[in-house]
């Protein structure tokens, strides 16, 4: 339910019953009368039903606009006693009289016309621009391992055994025979030695980073203009 109501809803609002503060059918939403000045909706003009050809005005402050009705904060009888207005304009006086009829105070004095002048309407649309971004793929990173072989040199100490006569001077007796005698020392040495072991020396890995950079986007976009032809007054 709406309380503020501007007068293109009011406009829409043509055609809609309209209902009194006990809940019964009045009328129906004939035409709606604004401020020249303010082109705010101020009166609204109830048509057939009950009044028969007399034609009722009700105030805008305080109506409630619903999807299938309009409800104004008076009773059937109230509407019906109200000033009767035969213009399509609200002169200064019929104004005080309507105002002080409903209990309504007036800031200021005001010019209203009614809407009669409005029914053939046209709405203005026109496209706008709408930019956003999108993630598309722009390339690949990609980390590729594979073997190559050098040649490696490395010194390696060996120790190698050699055999030297040590001689010593004996004077003493012996009972040695005399005769021939080997003595046999065996020799070692070392040779080297190679193996193979992996070791982890370094760690390789990808990671992403965000630049943000500023493009220009054009494009073209429609709009409605509205041409007035033959005999017509501004507002």
């Amino acid at each position: 339910m709406q309380d503020s109501m501007t007068i293109d809803q009011l406009q829409e609002a043509r055609g809609l019953p309209v209902y009194d503060s006990a809940g019964d059918k009045i009328g129906e939403v004939e035409e709606i009368f604004y401020d020249e000045q303010t082109n705010e909706p101020v009166w609204i003009g109830i048509g057939t039903g009950f009044f028969g050809t007399k034609r009722v005005l009700v105030p805008v402050q305080g109506a409630q606009l619903e999807t299938d009705r309009l409800t104004v904060p008076y009773d059937k009888d109230t509407v019906k006693d109200s000033p009767d207005i035969d213009s399509d304009e609200i002169s200064p006086e019929t104004e005080a009289e309507l105002y002080a009829y409903y209990g309504l105070s007036s800031s200021q004095p005001a010019s209203y016309t009614g809407d009669t002048a409005r029914e053939g309407t046209v709405t203005r649309s026109e496209e706008e621009m709408l930019v956003g971004t999108r993630d598309v793929e722009a390339g690949r990173a990609r980390l590729r391992k594979w073997v190559e072989t050098e040649p490696v040199s490395v010194d390696v100490e060996l120790q190698q055994e050699t055999a030297r006569v040590v001689r010593e001077p004996v004077n003493e007796t012996t009972d040695a025979e005399i005769g021939a005698e080997e003595v046999e020392v065996g020799l070692r040495s070392e040779e080297p030695v190679v193996a193979k072991q992996t070791v982890a020396k370094e760690r390789v890995g990808l990671e992403k980073d965000v630049e943000t950079t500023r493009e220009t986007v054009g494009g073209e976009v429609r709009k409605e203009r509205v041409d007035v032809e033959g005999d017509t007054l501004d507002r």
